[in-house]
This record gives C-alpha cells, structure tokens and sequence, in this order.
C-alpha cells in the first residue's frame, strides 16, 4: 500500500516537474527564496533547473517493475543499545568547566530578541 502511494506521489512530482522552466518560474521562486539574481544568474539557473528536470525525467523512464520495494538503504535495523540506567555525571564535574552557572544550569548569552 505504502509503495502505491509512493508511486503516485513521484508520478505527481514528474507532472510538477514536467512544468516550463522560463522567467515566470524563475520569478517566483526568486521571490519565494528572497534572492535578488542577475539577469546572467537567471539564465544560469534556468539552464540548472532544465538539467535536474531532465534527470528526473530519466528516472521516470527506468523499468522498476521487477524491482522490490527498498524500505531500508541497509540491512540493518534498529541497532540500539538497552536503555539501562548507568553512571551519570554530577553537576559539580561539568560545572567545573562552565563559564558561568546559575540554577544548575549553564548559563549563556541571549541569542534571540
């Protein structure tokens, strides 16, 4: 079931991508990614766009038919430890080599307004 939904989902994103890479698009994604591009940028990047589309459209010709379903890009699954209760450090060994503590806590300078 999950494969189905997989295949039609990339079908849609070839249909998307199947799209006329011109002035418009590159426009709009300008705008969407707050870029102020060159006239020279803008047709570099309309020629990048055509050749990832152009590989997509590769893709999309490659038989998978006889090809099972990939869940996982190895064979292993799920290696994890036992979640065991086990030593700890202490708040006096990590406050040793902290600038500055307060409440048990490091203390830091404010990033954000």
């Amino acid at each position: 079931m999950f494969f189905h939904i997989f295949d039609e989902v990339f079908k849609h994103i070839i249909e998307y991508l199947a799209m006329t890479v011109d002035n418009t698009l590159i426009l709009k994604l300008e705008n969407l990614a707050k870029l102020n591009l060159s006239e020279q940028e803008k047709g570099k990047l309309i020629g990048e766009l055509e050749k990832i589309i152009g590989m997509f459209s590769q893709i999309e010709k490659v038989d998978t038919s006889n090809v099972a379903p990939l869940i996982h890009m190895t064979d292993t699954y799920n290696v994890l430890r036992e979640d065991t209760v086990g030593e700890h450090l202490k708040i006096e060994d990590f406050a040793a080599n902290a600038p500055k503590m307060q409440d048990n806590m490091f203390a830091v300078p404010k990033v954000i307004d």
